[in-house]
Parts: C-alpha cells; sequence; structure tokens
C-alpha cells in the first residue's frame, strides 16, 4: 500500500475508475490510489443490465447520457476491449393516460436537446416487436440510438486505462477510517495500511453513506435490492430492450441470445443485500410472459442481484461537501449510475483537476435537501 498520494478513490466500480482515468489521461493528475473492498465488477457495475438511455424526462439528464452514448460508442476503440456495443433503441410501454401524458412530457424534452424519440402506438411497437402483447398498453416511446453493452468490459477497460498512466488500484481493501485536521482530510485509513492524502472521491455507490459517515457527513442515500436474470440463449429476434413504466419490467436480448432483464420489487430487505429471492423470479417471469407470451417455455439460466443506490428526489449528490474539505461524492445514481459514469467521470476530473465551477454539480450538491430543493427524475427502471 502507498503510503501517500495526491488523490485517493474509495470504490473501484465505474464512476471511480472512470473518474481516475479521465484525470490522469486528460489532466495529469497520476498519484491517484482507487481502493475497492473487493474485486473489481464486485458491486453494481458488474450486476447490472448494461443499458445506454438518453430517454429521460429532465434536460439535465438527456444532454448528459447524449454525450455518455457518445463516448460509450468509441470506447472499444480508445480502451482496445470489445464491449459488444449494441444500438438496438430503447422501447417504452406505459399503460394509463397519466403516463401517456408524463411520457410525451419526456419525449418532447428529448427531441428538443436533439435525441429523435418518437411516440408510437400499440400497433406501431408490434411493428418494431412483433412479438408483443401490447393488450392494456396506451402508447410507448422508442428511441434507434440508445444502447447496450456488456459491462464487465467496461470497467476493465477504465481500469487498465488508468493504470496505464500511473494510477494504482488496489482491490480487496477496505476503508476503515480517517485521519484529519480541522475541516481538512489529512489520511484514509485501510486494514492494508495508511495512505497520507488531502484529496478523496467517494464513489461507493450503495456503500457510500457509509464511507461519509466515517467523517461525519449524513448522505440521505440508501440500497435497494435490484435482481436481474437471464434465459437460455435463443435465436437474434429482439432488437430493443424493452422496458414497462408501470410495473419496472424490462428486458433486453444479449449478443449470445439470453433475454437479461429485471423488474420493480419493493418488498426486498433493508440495508446491503445481494441475495437471490423466489419472489422476484415470480414476479419477473409473470410479467415477462404477459409481455412476450412466447417466452413462457424459456429456460431461466442463473439470476443475480445488485444494489441500487436511491436517493429522496431520485437526482445524484455530486461534487464537494460543505462540511469536509476536498471530500468530493459522487453517488445516488439510482440505477443508472453504470451509464451515465463515462460523462460524469469526465465533468468530475474536470472539477478536481481544474477547480472548476460546474452548475451541474451545483445543482446536484448534498445541501439540497437540507434546503429542501429537491429534484425529480420521473423515467426510473426497476
Amino acid at each position: 500500500m502507498a503510503d501517500r498520494a495526491e488523490l485517493v478513490i474509495i470504490g473501484g466500480g465505474i464512476m471511480g475508475l472512470a473518474t481516475a482515468y479521465n484525470l490522469a489521461k486528460y489532466h495529469g493528475v497520476r498519484d491517484i490510489v482507487v481502493i475497492e473492498m473487493g474485486y473489481l465488477c464486485s458491486g453494481a457495475s458488474g450486476r447490472n443490465g448494461g443499458g445506454l438511455r438518453a430517454q429521460f424526462s429532465s434536460e439535465t439528464n438527456v444532454r448528459l447520457m447524449q454525450e455518455s452514448l457518445r463516448i460509450c460508442r468509441d470506447f472499444a476503440s480508445e480502451m482496445k476491449i470489445n464491449v459488444w456495443f449494441r444500438e438496438g433503441g430503447y422501447l417504452f410501454l406505459v399503460r394509463n393516460e397519466a403516463a401517456r401524458a408524463s411520457l410525451e412530457a419526456s419525449v418532447k424534452v428529448q427531441n428538443e436537446c436533439g435525441h429523435p424519440t418518437r411516440m408510437l402506438s400499440p400497433a406501431e411497437a408490434r411493428k418494431i416487436v412483433p412479438e408483443l402483447d401490447t393488450t392494456g398498453v396506451v402508447a410507448t416511446s422508442y428511441n434507434a440510438n440508445d444502447a447496450v453493452v456488456f459491462p464487465w468490459p467496461f470497467v476493465w477497460g477504465y481500469a487498465k486505462g488508468a493504470e496505464s498512466h500511473g494510477v494504482r488500484i488496489r482491490t480487496f481493501t477496505c476503508v476503515t477510517g480517517f485521519e484529519t485536521k480541522g475541516k481538512r482530510i489529512t489520511a484514509v485509513v485501510t486494514d492494508k495500511g495508511r495512505i497520507e492524502t488531502n484529496r478523496v472521491v467517494n464513489a461507493c455507490g450503495a456503500w457510500s453513506p457509509q464511507i461519509a459517515k466515517m467523517l461525519g457527513v449524513a448522505l440521505p442515500n440508501w440500497p435497494h435490492r435490484h435482481e436481474i436474470c437471464s434465459s437460455e440463449p435463443l435465436k437474434p429476434w429482439l432488437t430493443p430492450l424493452v422496458a414497462d413504466l408501470s410495473n419496472g419490467l424490462y428486458f433486453s436480448q444479449s449478443t449470445r441470445g439470453e433475454i437479461v432483464g429485471g423488474i420493480s420489487n419493493h418488498d426486498v430487505p433493508e440495508g446491503i443485500d445481494m441475495e437471490s429471492s423466489k419472489k422476484f423470479l415470480s414476479l419477473y417471469a409473470k410479467a415477462l410472459v404477459k409481455t412476450v407470451p412466447v417466452l413462457g417455455s424459456v429456460k431461466v439460466l442463473r439470476q443475480w442481484a445488485g444494489c441500487y443506490d436511491l436517493t429522496p428526489d431520485q437526482n445524484p449528490i455530486v461534487g464537494q461537501v460543505d462540511e469536509i474539505e476536498e471530500f468530493y461524492q459522487v453517488s445516488g445514481f439510482m440505477g443508472h449510475g453504470f451509464m451515465m459514469a463515462p460523462v460524469i467521470g469526465r465533468l468530475l476530473a474536470q472539477h478536481i483537476a481544474e477547480g472548476t465551477d460546474l452548475p451541474l454539480f451545483e445543482r446536484w450538491n448534498l445541501r439540497r435537501f437540507k434546503e429542501g430543493k429537491l429534484l425529480k427524475e420521473s423515467m426510473i427502471i426497476g
């Protein structure tokens, strides 16, 4: 373990590694140690469905994801690693008039940002996915520019890229505390030794509140178990990722042919929990077969779970906090942290290296919860 570093990033998921890579490559900040308590991809970065979409309800999220999609399209060639980027689009379904109005408003925002989403009738949606049973569906939205990737190579690519520029990544290392002087961090203490530093990034996702608490900072995030399952491989037939906003169902077909998806399940244990459950499988199977009846006889190969990182207003917490100097937060991304990491990592690196004040990070600051300046994002899946 290094005895000092210019910057310590706690969390070796895609958010922390993207930040480290951008700092090292584009800003020359290379004296960085990334601390990960498990193996790379052991957390949410390795347990998600790999979706990438700019279909959101807020202009901020739409524009961020447009840039993130551009980064992801070029990722394989930049990092020399195959991420199985598949631009098949997203098809959203809604089942009542209130949801239709909300979806139409979101599509209007997306179109104004230059993201060419279309509202479609159920009949038009069946032209894209003929196997859909649209009984009860009142409207859909579709954008062919949204995509799906295989998550693990993104994490590995950022890790390898960061290391090639001098970043040190330490896996199976747990943070046990901090040393401080007034409002300033002086060292990060781990079970493998201490690292003298004055700058820390908290990129631990659902574990971020535990890290912040060690410094007396209260984050309002909380973890929520989210499960996914994968079927046996089938011949290619499904082009877009399909998502039902009424129950959080979503599913897509991987490049190997598996149907990979999940669904909302509010009845889960509190706290960090990554166990699989029969209830999820029952909820998912019933909703999936109702939506695509021909999948009723398909075999499930495996299921797994990870943790969504939830906040009260469904928007993240990014940037510095008032209580501790140069303690940067990057958490609370609900279920879309993976897809936003490429662009957030780039912006956070700029903010840290140049001291640039970014309006986005002021919008997403921690103090908004005390001040009652809450935001809202309505297009959350699962």
